[in-house]
């Protein structure tokens, strides 16, 4: 097993003051926490994707579904217990690899859709005490030794589904059909009771995780079922968090908690409201012997930083073995997150969203934390080192008092310029980390963002697009790209068209425009029209023909070709909007970017 080294970095950050609105009282640790670990554990483990030589029979790698999709008897499940190391199984040892790796809390599959407890269930013979004839109890083992350690446990809690108990619901019931009432008696005789064991026998309990994806108009259970579950929770553990998995939305239910994403969906835009992706070392959340998908330390780093710039947590999953161990794949790179949070973790902890678009700069993204209201910092997480070794950050007009590096306990001065909206930090040849780099800003007060303009490129351009417009009218629509990609994403203009953008340039000189766009008549016409302060840029359409996407398979496609518009000349630094306009004639356009760069 791998070592953790435990590197103690004493870092001079209060207690933070969380701006993130539409947080409940209950919710503040979750937005502050931002990680935890989730634990897939079950009967299902020592199957690791195979039965009877046959594996998993769907190519996503999900090995907790190995009964379901396999089609195992439940008899037959259960001789799966005869395979686990009972000796060698220690939760405690989860839960010291979960604080180690950063994580703040930690969510455990007590049911998972097998309907198999592993805990002693009185409501349920069907449990891990009762079966694996070695008195066992997961649920209190984890539970005492989260206590120990000082981390939050959450229960997951399979409601929905359960093929153990043949009044539940199983996708088979799609062909078979299911009588609601003998869903109920489930329902009332199980689920509620088994609830009740998990809220009252094992301590506080900081969050009941469901897993009903759906919303519940589309399922068998009802709203009142819901809420009587939900009702229960509230009564018990007033302080428990519970997720819109329930099967109740946020919009629906200002009671839910926190917003759950779909498996591995990560945030794409601002929630004001907490949300958490849950997401997978590799791809399948029980061990899977075969699963050859696992993601590198810098894509986990960039889910979790990603998520909290746009408020949001990450949920990271383990699944172990039989034995309780883990591959090496997976404990490297818990090592990896672990060390970079000793030495970065303050970008993270306490942290959240700030008021500029999250893909506004290339070289990364950035996170922000308010400290006792006269302290405020923002982090660059540096994914891209630039070459140039100049960083610029767009889009701020206030001037940082201080920037460093965090990983840096001096916390020496890099040197920078500041100009209206646009910070430009000069920096080392070589990254502060390995993995992602983290500059802090200090400022005495709430930096003031400049929204809507779009950030120089690394290269020393700039892209405007379909992405980062902040005015369009006009008949046309935007179409998302297809055939993988070989058709980019671009809007169809059949007869006018209208798009601004905003950017701030820094340097006085001569600029030069280029545009992609399809036009496929057979000759030039229409035209298309830039403006920019004084200047203005005026052509025809030009024909832009065919081209193949793939060869050798018959994949012929339009073209999107870049053509030279023009150039225009800036006396003085300043932000300055851009404007295009589209006017095809006989045939539409497809257009797809401009791009603005110094001739020099």
């Amino acid at each position: 097993m791998l070592k953790f080294k435990i590197i103690i970095i004493i870092l001079s950050f209060a207690p933070f003051v969380s701006a993130q609105k539409n947080t409940g009282e209950r919710a503040k640790w979750f937005v502050n926490d931002r990680l935890g670990m989730f634990i897939h554990w079950g009967v299902y483990s020592s199957a690791e994707g195979v039965w009877k030589g046959e594996e998993l029979r769907n190519n996503n790698q999900y090995a907790e579904w190995i009964q379901y999709r396999n089609r195992i008897s439940k008899s037959e499940y259960l001789t799966l217990l005869d395979r686990f190391d009972w000796e060698s199984i220690d939760p405690e040892k989860w839960v010291i690899l979960a604080k180690e790796s950063g994580m703040k809390y930690i969510t455990l599959t007590a049911k998972h859709h097998d309907g198999f407890a592993l805990w002693e269930s009185q409501s349920s013979e069907y449990n891990i005490y009762n079966k694996s004839n070695k008195d066992r109890d997961i649920v209190k083992e984890l539970a005492d030794a989260c206590k120990k350690h000082g981390l939050k446990i959450g229960l997951y809690y399979s409601h929905w589904i359960d093929w153990e108990d043949e009044r539940s619901w199983d996708h088979t019931k799609e062909v078979y059909g299911i009588d609601y009432k003998n869903y109920d008696r489930y329902w009332q005789e199980k689920v509620i009771p088994q609830m009740t064991e998990l809220l009252t026998n094992y301590g506080e309990i900081s969050i009941i995780w469901f897993d009903m994806w759906i919303h519940h108009s589309r399922t068998i259970v009802s709203k009142q079922q819901l809420f009587q579950l939900k009702n229960l929770i509230r009564k018990l553990q007033p302080n428990c968090l519970i997720n819109s998995r329930l099967g109740l939305s946020i919009e629906e239910d200002k009671d839910v908690d926190f917003r759950t994403l779909g498996d591995n969906q990560l945030g794409k835009e601002k929630y004001e409201y907490p949300w958490q992706t849950p997401a997978t070392i590799a791809h399948s959340w029980g061990y899977n012997s075969r699963q050859d998908k696992w993601k590198s330390t810098s894509t986990i780093l960039k889910s979790l930083i990603g998520n909290v710039s746009l408020n949001g947590n990450l949920m990271l999953n383990i699944g172990p073995r039989a034995d309780g161990s883990l591959p090496y794949e997976a404990l490297s790179r818990l090592n990896d997150l672990g060390n970079w949070l000793k030495k970065n973790g303050n970008s993270i902890y306490g942290s959240e969203a700030f008021d500029l678009r999250t893909n506004l700069h290339d070289w990364g993204t950035l996170t922000y934390k308010e400290i006792n209201d006269n302290k405020h910092y923002i982090f660059l997480h540096v994914f891209n080192w630039p070459l140039k070794r100049l960083l610029k950050l767009t889009g701020i007009s206030s001037i940082p008092k201080k920037i460093y590096s965090l990983s840096d306990t001096e916390n020496k001065s890099l040197n920078f310029k500041h100009k209206s909206v646009l910070t430009e930090i000069n920096l080392p040849k070589n990254p502060f980390d390995k993995y992602v780099s983290v500059i802090v800003l200090e400022y005495d007060k709430k930096p003031f963002a400049v929204k809507g303009l779009v950030a120089e490129s690394g290269e020393g351009g700039y892209s405007l697009n379909l992405e980062n417009y902040n005015y369009i009218n006009g008949d046309g629509k935007i179409n998302d790209a297809k055939k993988y990609g070989t058709i980019p994403k671009n809007i169809l203009v059949q007869k006018k068209q209208i798009l601004k953008w905003k950017i701030f340039i820094s340097e006085p000189g001569e600029y030069r425009v280029d545009s992609s766009y399809s036009f496929q008549y057979d000759k030039d016409e229409g035209n298309i029209k830039f403006e920019i302060n004084e200047t203005k840029l005026k052509q025809k359409l030009k024909s832009t023909g065919k081209t193949v996407g793939e060869p050798l398979q018959d994949w012929v496609i339009d073209n999107y070709k870049s053509n030279k518009l023009g150039s225009f000349k800036i006396n003085k630094a300043g932000i300055y909007e851009v404007t295009l306009t589209l006017e095809p004639y006989t045939d539409p356009v497809k257009w797809q970017w401009l791009w603005i760069k110094s001739k020099k």
